[in-house]
């Protein structure tokens, strides 16, 4: 055999090898570990509604509707770029001329065989009227049996209903990031449409103005309008969480969706079938996050927990010792990160429980226990009581001066006899860049307590320049830390 004959035949055997090679890949088995979501899908989604809730009329103004029927939420602290959170109905008819009407739509689920539904509170709102329609067509007229719009929750009731399919409860507590999730509902209207992801957070609190009493679940599963109320399914295909919000700048979908943990909703359906309203617990304390210059004048590990800086009288955490100055490190035996944590795990404790809280106090640990308080159903005065303390956390010379409170300020911010020293004048243009004014009070020095202008100098006679000096201020109905770093360091 001749070499070029030999060198044919050996480039035809390489290309039938790569030819080979080629089809096997493509014929090769999926990639283990990766779901199928089909049963799950066919289990369940007989159980999901698509709700629509009619309003005769002006749209509500509880909605505050904006184009497209979205309703917004609120961005995130300190955020450049203005984000904002958004709650999705689905899209909005058009009324006629003849019967002004406005229909939001949404999703849900059947939660019992005789006909119990949950789903947000936004998307049922003050409406005059809502109907669902299950996967089979079948629609049924629904009454909302309760609301509570702190959990974002509305529990439905059909009329009529009767051995109809249910989905089944998980826990969301076992979740874990990197954990697979599904989500149906009725994006745009589109019925029954699944959407999968993964669990990016867990425990993601969204600020004091938006929800402050629930801690969600971060997802990148897609949630667009109309998603609003459906379930997000675990792979064992339960339903773990509500879906809420978005994370978005432009309305739509980017990659950040949250839902709200089935276990906060669990708790909210059972208090909403026997009272017809949610109740929370309350410790009656307001805190704020650790910042740097905390964690260097408290002598601190790192920026965990929540920094006590006002105790409500004859409140829960008042009868239990806590004191301002007091770190919370935990809450029934579950860590605090940060101060948002905190909110959310006392509303979720039943009023009148005994609950052990570690705190660190003059640098030692102890645990406190607590009996939780109930909150009032009044939310503007808890809303306006639990509100974060804006606090400096620049470098700041003390240059300020000081003198006794009198009784006038005294009574207008509930200050007992002794308590606190006020601000004369701001003698440094650092301490002024800081937040402070002249009126404000400062009611504690670096976890001294301060009742007279004699305490005030004595505390603050030994510092060194360039270590820093917390100052708990009390401004206003507010009250925060600043710290003041005194110049002269290196």
């Amino acid at each position: 055999m001749n070499r070029s004959v030999m060198r044919a035949l050996l480039c035809s055997a390489w290309v039938s090898l790569v030819a080979v090679t080629a089809v096997q890949a493509q014929t090769a088995a999926p990639v283990a570990g990766l779901p199928d979501f089909t049963s799950i899908v066919q289990k369940n989604a007989p159980a999901v509604v698509h709700v629509e809730a009619k309003y005769n009329g002006k749209n509500p103004s509880q909605m505050q509707q904006m184009p497209g029927g979205m309703m917004p939420g609120q961005g995130l602290p300190g955020d450049p770029q203005a984000e904002i959170f958004r709650r999705f109905f689905g899209m909005p008819s058009m009324p006629s001329p003849e019967e002004q009407k406005h229909i939001s739509l949404g999703s849900g689920f059947i939660i019992s065989p005789d006909g119990y539904i949950l789903t947000n509170n936004h998307v049922v709102a003050g409406a005059d009227e809502v109907t669902v329609r299950l996967q089979d067509r079948r629609t049924f007229t629904a009454k909302v049996v309760g609301t509570d719009p702190k959990y974002d929750i509305a529990l439905l009731k059909v009329k009529d209903g009767d051995s109809l399919p249910t989905v089944s409860i998980g826990d969301s507590r076992s979740l874990k990031p990197g954990q697979w999730v599904l989500a149906i509902g009725s994006p745009f209207g589109f019925d029954y449409t699944v959407t999968q992801g993964i669990v990016s957070a867990i425990g993601r609190n969204l600020g004091s103005s938006d929800q402050p009493y629930t801690s969600f679940i971060q997802t990148d599963v897609p949630i667009n309008r109309g998603n609003s109320g459906g379930p997000l399914f675990n792979l064992q295909g339960q339903v773990v969480g509500i879906n809420s919000q978005i994370y978005s700048n432009t309305g739509g979908y980017q990659g950040v969706s949250f839902s709200i943990p089935i276990d906060v909703a669990m708790n909210a359906v059972q208090q909403l079938k026997t009272k017809g309203y949610v109740t929370r617990g309350m410790l009656g304390v307001q805190v704020s996050s650790i910042s740097d210059e905390m964690v260097k004048a408290f002598k601190l590990d790192n920026g965990d927990g929540a920094a006590v800086v006002s105790v409500e009288p004859a409140s829960a955490a008042e009868k239990a010792g806590i004191q301002p100055g007091d770190i919370i490190l935990s809450y029934n035996g579950q860590r605090l990160r940060q101060a948002s944590d905190l909110s959310p795990l006392v509303s979720m404790t039943k009023p009148h429980t005994k609950v052990p809280m570690q705190i660190l106090r003059d640098g030692k640990r102890q645990t406190i226990e607590v009996v939780v308080g109930e909150m009032p159903r009044d939310q503007q005065a808890v809303d306006n009581m639990h509100a974060a303390a804006v606090l400096s956390s620049g470098s700041a010379a003390l240059g300020l001066s000081v003198e006794p409170v009198d009784s006038n300020t005294r009574q207008q911010l509930g200050l007992k006899s002794g308590q606190g020293v006020m601000i004369s004048n701001i003698t440094g243009p650092v301490a002024a860049q800081a937040g402070l004014q002249q009126g404000d009070v400062i009611l504690m020095v670096d976890q001294q307590q301060i009742g007279s202008v004699a305490a005030f100098h004595a505390a603050t006679k030994a510092v060194k320049p360039g270590s820093t000096v917390l100052l708990l201020v009390r401004s206003g109905s507010r009250s925060g830390f600043v710290a003041l770093t005194v110049p002269g360091g290196k």
